[in-house]
């Protein structure tokens, strides 16, 4: 996108210089740059510091911290008047984001996943405010702030930014993997007793299937309670996070083939690792409650050590990890080479993209949205990022060796107990929503061995996908209707397909989504995502 870039600030610089022009034409060019950068170096959300409260909600029934229970939070609103009621659904994430659209009222800001349509459909239905408009008005200092590549990502068709994404890496360099951040996508196995069968090779399926029966045979029982001997990530309408995403990377099924966007749900090393799977059932491997249990279940059952192996995120677990850890290192989990392809290619983890994990919109019925936007500029700025994360110089992190960072006594807590951390401190990504996971690193700790045993595996396996991000669409169009549809069919035909009796009537099940979603427009979706990874090329100046 850095020819987008230029056109973007090529724009700007043009309008403040007319400005200029016309109010004192015999400025010197000097003088001109100076007040453009004095312009944009205004951090706007200083002029007012009243207090006021913001209704925020947050579309993760998980998440459940509140603001102004700890010293960061309450540092924060000191600093900037803002207070915080934060709102999470109490059940299903979409029935409540659904019932609030119809309403056509909602909360003065929101946060969304960037990987689904409820975002979208906010932007769609005329409920949020264009943060570029909002800026012009009222805080030049997001122009400052904003990432240039971030605003064009997100800029919609009518020229407006509507949201700003958080954990959001700007492609730079495509074969730039950062090592000090690898991916969150591992496989994961209690330690105990992957040593104890002797560290089984688990990247074929015949191996795979074999240690997962021996853990069976051999650990019924973990503190008085059955062994699960496989886990995922919940699974949801569309599917499941660890079946369509994190294992199609551990096999490296490509996301494109010669200049194609690429299919691969019939991947044929895919299909060979769900049939694995639909085996690993057959034998019991794998548990009712794994098609079932929400996040806190299972979140639960990693806390007790009852799942031998899992394809998960890391990031997810840590909490449970550091836990386990203190208990007793030996049955904490620990990152290994996990299902392969025929070939045992090394993995393609997913790493940060230019979309982000969530974004954040200003919501049409926000109270103030000058106070609004300016606060969002605050967050995303190296200021607010530094406030949020490392907290109070003093308290909780001072300049140490002549580097700002944590202080011994917080990364200590933060290592054993994140739970306690977060309720004394409120520090470290605790809140998360319009966090720059770019910028955090130059505060981030070295990890503890519990959370490295998770997740340096990673390191040089690493890519970034930004260039698949968003080709296709769960909007109103005919092409986002079919999706949505074909998504929703592909959710309870994945269950179907692990819980087949055999072989046989897996493949019928394939056959008939296939078939189903070819009559819902398929190839006509296939166009449609070929022409959006052409665009995405383009915003991101890549050619290949």
């Amino acid at each position: 996108m850095r020819r987008g870039n230029v056109k973007f600030c090529e724009g700007i610089i043009i309008l403040i210089v007319v400005s200029v022009f016309f109010t004192a034409c015999n400025l010197s060019d000097k003088k001109i740059d100076n007040k453009i950068n004095n312009k944009y170096s205004k951090e706007d959300w200083k002029a007012d510091i009243t207090p006021i409260t913001f209704d925020w909600y947050i579309d993760f029934s998980w998440f459940q911290t509140k603001w102004g229970t700890n010293p960061v939070s309450k540092y924060v609103t000191d600093k900037t008047g803002v207070s915080l009621n934060l709102i999470t659904p109490s059940g299903d994430e979409t029935e409540k984001l659904n019932a609030m659209i119809e309403a056509g009222k909602l909360p003065d800001f929101i946060t969304l996943s960037s990987q689904s349509d409820g975002y979208k459909r906010v932007i769609q239905n005329g409920l949020a405010l264009p943060l570029d408009k909002l800026s012009e008005q009222y805080d030049t200092y997001f122009m400052k702030v904003a990432d240039k590549q971030k605003l064009e990502w997100y800029r919609e068709i009518d020229g407006h930014v509507y949201c700003y994404p958080n954990f959001s890496s700007p492609v730079r360099d495509f074969n730039d993997y950062k090592e000090e951040k690898p991916s969150n996508q591992a496989f994961l196995v209690r330690k105990d007793i992957y040593e104890a069968l002797g560290k089984p090779d688990m990247r074929t399926p015949e191996g795979f299937l074999i240690a997962l029966e021996r853990a069976k045979k051999e650990f019924p029982m973990v503190d008085g309670q059955e062994l699960i001997p496989l886990g995922f990530h919940e699974f949801n309408d569309s599917g499941n996070l660890s079946l369509d995403s994190i294992l199609p990377n551990f096999l490296a099924v490509p996301r494109e083939e010669n200049g194609r966007v690429y299919d691969k749900n019939i991947d044929n090393e895919y299909i060979r690792w769900l049939k694995t799977l639909r085996m690993a059932n057959e034998k019991g491997l794998l548990s009712k409650d794994t098609f079932i249990d929400k996040r806190a279940q299972i979140e639960e059952k990693i806390t007790e050590g009852r799942y031998f192996a899992m394809l998960y995120q890391s990031s997810d677990m840590s909490t449970q990890q550091l836990e386990l850890y203190s208990r007793d290192k030996n049955k904490a989990y620990m990152a290994i080479a996990g299902p392969s392809n025929s070939k045992l290619d090394p993995p393609k983890l997913a790493g940060d993209s230019i979309s982000g994990w969530t974004v954040t919109l200003i919501s049409k019925s926000c109270k103030d949205p000058k106070r609004a936007m300016r606060f969002l500029s605050y967050l995303i700025s190296e200021e607010g990022n530094r406030d949020l994360y490392l907290g109070i110089k003093g308290s909780t992190w001072d300049v140490i060796d002549g580097k700002e960072q944590f202080k011994p006594e917080v990364i200590d807590l933060l290592n054993k107990d994140r739970i306690a951390f977060d309720n004394k401190y409120g520090a470290a990504s605790t809140y998360w929503m319009l966090e720059d996971g770019d910028l955090i690193q130059k505060w981030t700790p070295d990890s503890e061995e519990a959370i490295r045993m998770i997740s340096d595996w990673a390191k040089g396996k690493t890519y970034n996908y930004s260039l698949f991000d968003n080709v296709y669409t769960y909007d109103d169009s005919e092409e986002g209707v079919a999706f949505s549809r074909i998504s929703t069919k592909w959710g309870s035909t994945l269950k179907k397909l692990l819980i087949a009796k055999n072989e046989e009537e897996f493949n019928s099940i394939l056959n008939e989504f296939i078939i189903y979603r070819k009559d819902q427009g398929w190839d006509k979706l296939q166009k449609y995502a070929q022409q959006k990874y052409e665009e995405n090329k383009k915003k991101l100046n890549v050619l290949r």
